[in-house]
């Protein structure tokens, strides 16, 4: 018998939160530091980077239901036509939980294309530097040139391009509010909620407190 009669046994602690690498290629490559600590399942359709699960991701649809607080999804959504981002969208609110999250980046071509014209620039000349070498205006249009080459296979192709308006538009028709948005140098960043984001994740994402009426 228990030494304190009826006492309650105490709470089963949470499971870990779940965050979906949608198109991150390798586990090698860092992810944000505010999934430190998360299950981390990579998905991606080149099985070359061993993800957990190899999918394209106009095919989330058939994976469970709810079964991620988060999405991350760095510079993938740039590799679908446009007329397929609503259903990789779609797939991301099918796996998400109802208070999850997606945290997306993508090129921002509005900088990109000023920073060419202010510059100077011809299409094939260097932007910037990155760990992989520099990356050109060509290569930010249409996808990383020397991959492409070197592969073989042309999923690394962008086919699509975004400004922070145009990121914002999609994901609300998709169904997702509200949505946070920041520029770091020639990327547009969103933090995208299926519903308001509770205390937790405004602190854990250094979001503003939700507005008082």
């Amino acid at each position: 018998m228990n030494a304190i009669a009826g006492a309650q046994a105490a709470p089963a602690a949470r499971a870990a939160r779940r965050v979906l690498n949608v198109g991150g290629n390798s586990k090698r490559i860092p992810i944000p530091p505010h999934f430190a600590g998360w299950e981390h399942h990579l998905l991606d359709i080149d099985p070359a980077g061993a993800p957990d699960i190899t999918c394209d991701a106009r095919e989330l649809l058939g994976l469970p239901a709810a079964g991620y607080d988060a999405i991350y999804c760095s510079h993938n959504l740039e590799h679908y036509h446009r007329h397929d981002l609503p259903r990789v969208l779609a797939g991301f609110l099918h796996v998400l939980r109802p208070d999850g999250f997606a945290d997306i980046r993508v090129p921002d071509m509005h900088a990109v294309f000023r920073e060419m014209v202010s510059r100077g620039i011809d299409i094939d000349d260097p932007l910037y530097d990155s760990p992989a070498g520099p990356v050109s205006v060509n290569d930010v249009v249409y996808g990383f040139g020397r991959k492409i080459a070197e592969t073989g296979r042309d999923f690394y192709a962008h086919r699509n391009g975004f400004t922070l308006p145009s990121l914002v538009r999609a994901l609300r028709a998709a169904g997702f509010a509200p949505v946070f948005t920041s520029l770091p140098l020639f990327e547009v960043s969103a933090l995208a909620f299926r519903q308001e984001p509770t205390a937790e994740q405004r602190a854990l994402l250094g979001l503003p407190p939700p507005r008082t009426t």
